[in-house]
């Protein structure tokens, strides 16, 4: 599924509602919904806030399911990071004068199984997540156990 939609703050908020609704497909608990909708609002709200500044730009996102594994990409055209690894230190922000708490990243990380960020300087960035579903897998290892005693 890919969606593009307008960098305006009220989309966060589209964008976390679309993507539970793809992931409903895995047979997520609602802790695993909660965690996707929290980390792909951050990374929305990253591209809002620090994509386009003071512009109103893209913002694409790709979500694919493989196996029991959820896919996220968010992308932007923006300004870009000038230094990732910075970037992904807690606490940091280059806008505190927003009173930005500087822990989306964190947030990314701690939710998400995997967290991939690729930015290029006047050319956007580029934020892989996925997490593994576990409800889908226990009920395929049901199944599997179901047949062997049959």
């Amino acid at each position: 599924m890919t969606l593009e939609f307008e960098s305006k703050s009220q989309n966060e908020s589209f964008a976390r509602t679309v993507v539970a609704a793809f992931a409903t497909q895995l047979d997520p608990t609602i802790e695993e919904l909660a965690d996707i909708k929290t980390a792909v609002s951050e990374a929305v709200t990253n591209s809002i806030i620090h994509g386009y500044t003071d512009t109103i730009g893209t913002i694409t996102m790709h979500c694919i399911i493989i196996g029991n594994e959820l896919v996220v990409e968010v992308r932007d055209m923006g300004a870009g990071i000038e230094n990732i690894e910075k970037a992904m230190e807690p606490l940091y922000t280059t806008r505190p004068e927003l009173e930005r708490s500087g822990m989306g990243f964190s947030f990314m990380e701690a939710f998400m199984d995997n967290l991939e960020v690729e930015s290029e300087i006047g050319s956007g960035t580029l934020v892989r997540m996925s997490k593994k579903i576990g409800r889908s897998q226990r009920r395929n290892e049901y199944a599997q156990e179901a047949g062997q005693k049959a």
